[in-house]
């Protein structure tokens, strides 16, 4: 397929990955599996085996008139272990490869169809002014935009860190959930070709 950049000229895509069809429940999974690979899931409790003391028998089995108590430390008493304790636990979920490069493949040819994917040939920004970023987004004609460049530029990430809705980002850095959180997706030509070789 084809389709314009900024300027009109025809940019030839790979059909491979800009012309599949929208598999809304594969990307919802990719989503999901991004997200939750990044959860810390490091909340911990203690256990009667855990916490400190407890290691001699409170009283008397007998004669005391009161129940019975094998340790201080127990679910029931002050200080005492939490009977279900939390763990750490790892809360990512298996996505093969092939299924996640077709989850960008189904992204990437939503947003060509959508007529949300901008082609250009690079950022026209020569300082790190926001003001400079602003204007440049007012050609793309959008509030809310993912920048993708071939490499990091210090001058196009600091002149939209202050823009809300707006992120920038390398080849590397795409994921399934900033491509879906942008109205539009602005990439360099230089970085469209790799996009092609890593996904198709």
């Amino acid at each position: 397929m084809k389709l314009n950049n900024i300027d009109g000229k025809a940019i030839a895509l790979d059909d491979a990955v800009f012309a599949k069809d929208y598999n809304e429940t594969l990307v919802h999974q990719a989503v999901v599996a991004y997200m939750a690979a990044g959860r810390a899931g490091t909340k911990a409790q203690k256990t009667r085996s855990d916490v400190s003391g407890g290691g001699a028998k409170p009283w008397n089995q007998k004669g005391t008139g009161r129940a019975r108590a094998g340790t201080s430390r127990g679910p029931l008493w002050r200080k005492g272990g939490v009977t279900f304790a939390a763990r750490p636990r790892d809360y990512s979920q298996k996505l093969n490869k092939k299924m996640y490069r077709a989850a960008m493949c189904s992204i990437f040819s939503e947003l060509a169809r959508s007529e949300s994917l901008i082609i250009v040939d690079g950022f026209d920004v020569k300082d790190s002014k926001t003001k400079s970023m602003v204007a440049q987004l007012e050609k793309y004609d959008t509030k809310s935009a993912l920048l993708v460049g071939e490499e990091s530029d210090k001058n196009v990430s600091l002149s939209i860190r202050n823009i809300p809705n707006c992120d920038v980002s390398t080849i590397s850095g795409l994921n399934p959930v900033n491509l879906v959180a942008h109205d539009k997706v602005v990439v360099t030509e230089s970085a469209i070709v790799k996009i092609q070789e890593w996904l198709s």
